[in-house]
């Protein structure tokens, strides 16, 4: 029972779905694969200050963030990993995810998850906050013109986009200035992606929603009524997850297929990189690693750690 209450206190989602109201204490990485590098390392983070590293993601090590706070979000770019959390935690780390720095964030709210685009880190937070850095060291609070929770974010197509309580999407072309777009849905949102021309959040009550610029946004068929957390894209395929071990794939964002993920816990993050699928979450008293190199097929891993696992992004 502990256990569970914390992962619904982690994303928060207990507190969004019945008020959406305000907590004084989970990606993505943008996925138009336009950040390049030959470090090629695969990040997870979670409970506790958890940070896990991996260069195949079979194989996990865990490192010494130098904090306990929760870790809710992971990116790379600009060959730095920006990792964010919650009283407002931003760690940064330039050497594989190995050693990491403490940085000043300027909010003590939870900072919910971050991403890479167009020379620039976003994080998303409480109360509508909006912080930006473009080394991740100096960040600059923003004005989101909304007080809702903001929980997912993404870059694609020159375009930033985040998703939060109350279907709210906005949208910004550098970050800096933000616009509210109809979402269609009054479903809190927990997780954007954008691949092959196309925004797709994803939300409570299995809501997937896609949009190909941002602006305009259409409800699609999940086939499922699980919560669903995290999603990505790679390799001509989104993977979205969620509650109950629910993994669902899609090549256009519009037809969704449910597979068998081998778990009927929580699975809270996803990314792609290496030719590997990788989603991280909690099991029992174990963070959870499952990895698939087709997206159908999914492989329990070891992630030595029985903290839950929230976060996951791939150097690529």
């Amino acid at each position: 029972m502990r256990h569970i209450l914390i992962i619904f206190s982690i994303f928060l989602i207990s507190l969004t779905i019945i008020s959406c109201s305000k907590s004084s204490d989970d990606g993505s990485k943008s996925t138009d694969n336009t950040t390049t590098t030959s470090t090629g390392f695969f990040v997870s983070v979670g409970e506790s200050g958890t940070i896990l590293t991996s260069s195949d993601g079979t194989s996990w090590t865990e490192r010494t963030s130098g904090t306990s706070n929760y870790l809710f979000g992971v990116t790379y770019g600009n060959e730095l990993f920006v990792t964010v959390g919650s009283k407002g935690t931003i760690l940064t780390s330039s050497d594989n995810g190995t050693s990491w720095t403490e940085r000043t964030s300027g909010t003590s709210n939870t900072l919910n998850r971050v991403t890479y685009g167009n020379g620039t880190f976003v994080t998303v937070s409480w109360e509508g906050t909006i912080l930006t850095s473009t080394d991740g060291t100096s960040w600059t609070e923003r004005t989101s013109g909304t007080s809702n929770t903001l929980m997912g974010v993404t870059y694609g197509n020159s375009t930033f986009v985040t998703v939060g309580s109350y279907g709210t999407i906005l949208t910004s072309s550098d970050g800096v200035t933000w616009t509210s777009r109809t979402s269609g849905t009054s479903n809190s949102l927990y997780g954007v992606t954008y691949g092959n021309s196309t925004f797709v959040t994803v939300s409570e009550s299995g809501t997937i929603i896609t949009s190909p610029d941002g602006t305009s946004w259409t409800e699609r068929t999940s086939g499922t009524s699980n919560i669903l957390i995290g999603v990505t894209y790679g390799n001509g395929l989104f993977v979205t997850v969620g509650w109950e071990g629910t993994i669902l794939t899609s090549s256009d964002g519009i037809t969704w297929t449910e597979r068998t993920s081998g778990t009927s816990k929580y699975l809270l993050g996803v990314t792609y990189g290496n030719g590997l699928f990788v989603t991280v979450g909690y099991l029992g008293y174990s963070g959870t690693i499952f990895t698939s190199t087709d997206g159908t097929s999914w492989t329990k891993r070891t992630s030595g750690t029985s903290n839950t696992l929230i976060g996951v992004t791939y150097s690529q």
